[in-house]
């Protein structure tokens, strides 16, 4: 299985367009590397490649990316397909920017599917898409030899959902185990996590590799760098220092490779200079820039 890291940061990149932090300062000065929103891409046979999640940075990250480029025809594309963990802004935008390929197939749990079904039916007027529930029972295979599975981690609802629709199920947000059958190796993609749970710790006992939410390296970092400390803690990520943080419950898994992604402009591990990416280095995880390929 070869894994590209698309994009690493949160919604709105790093630098975030409408934000002055000193980070997103930094960054514009060239003084750390700029971000684009997270996205993977990965394939089992180097052919057929899936999109986990569809950020709106996608046109960016698709032509930065020699093996997802279109050809032999004029509009064939090795991309398949998308596996949305959520119905997020930031994860379902650059479904846009893929309309009129036929033929896509678009996994997704059953609340963010139905509250995308007018987006859904904009889309198949350009190209007819397949669209399937990610959590059907014993979960899915992808061209290219990869077995899928889907697990509820959390029941963050985007803003723009209506109340209505938001309590109708609270499967929201999903994390994917995904197994190449040829070498049996498992990556964990969660890159939005709200909290620690058992389950999620038996994926990542499991796994040779975990994608992991990153966003926020403390609870409070926005309302000390923007001030709007009161709107993070809704946001619904659990950040990566504390006692009951990511951190501590990924040292127990010191045998697993360990990445952060969808980091937030706030957060101090975009600089590879910070204590804070010294602190998550010594524990043997990994913060990776956009592009990054590696295998399993």
């Amino acid at each position: 299985m070869r894994v590209v890291l698309l994009g690493t940061a949160a919604g709105g990149g790093f630098p975030q367009w409408n934000c002055a932090c000193a980070l997103c300062a930094a960054a514009r000065d060239g003084k750390l590397p700029s971000r684009t929103q997270e996205c993977v891409a990965l394939t089992g046979n180097g052919r057929d490649w899936w999109l986990l999640n569809a950020s709106p940075d996608i046109r960016v990250q698709l032509t930065a990316t020699a093996a997802l480029w279109p050809g032999p025809g004029p509009r064939d594309t090795p991309v398949r397909g998308v596996l949305l963990t959520d119905a997020e802004a930031d994860h379902v935008t650059g479904l846009t920017v893929l309309r009129g390929a036929p033929g896509l197939k678009v996994y997704a749990a059953p609340p963010v599917r139905t509250v995308l079904a007018p987006a859904r039916g904009a889309l198949d007027r350009y190209a007819p898409w397949e669209w399937a529930d990610s959590l059907a029972d014993g979960g899915f295979v992808l061209a290219g030899g990869l077995v899928v599975t889907a697990h509820p981690v959390g029941a963050k609802v985007p803003a723009y959902v209506p109340e209505a629709l938001a309590e109708a199920d609270g499967r929201w947000v999903t994390a994917y185990r995904v197994e190449d059958l040829a070498t049996g190796g498992v990556l964990l993609y969660a890159p939005c996590v709200g909290s620690w749970s058992e389950a999620l710790d038996d994926l990542c006992a499991e796994a040779d590799c975990v994608l992991l939410d990153g966003t926020f390296y403390t609870a409070g970092e926005m309302g000390t760098k923007v001030r709007s400390g009161p709107r993070q803690a809704r946001m619904g990520h659990l950040p990566v220092s504390g006692a009951r943080g990511s951190l501590a419950a990924l040292a127990r898994h010191p045998h697993t490779r360990r990445i952060y992604t969808h980091l937030n402009n706030t957060n101090p591990l975009v600089d590879p200079s910070s204590r804070a990416r010294a602190q998550v280095a010594a524990e043997g995880v990994e913060v990776l820039p956009d592009g990054i390929e590696f295998a399993l």
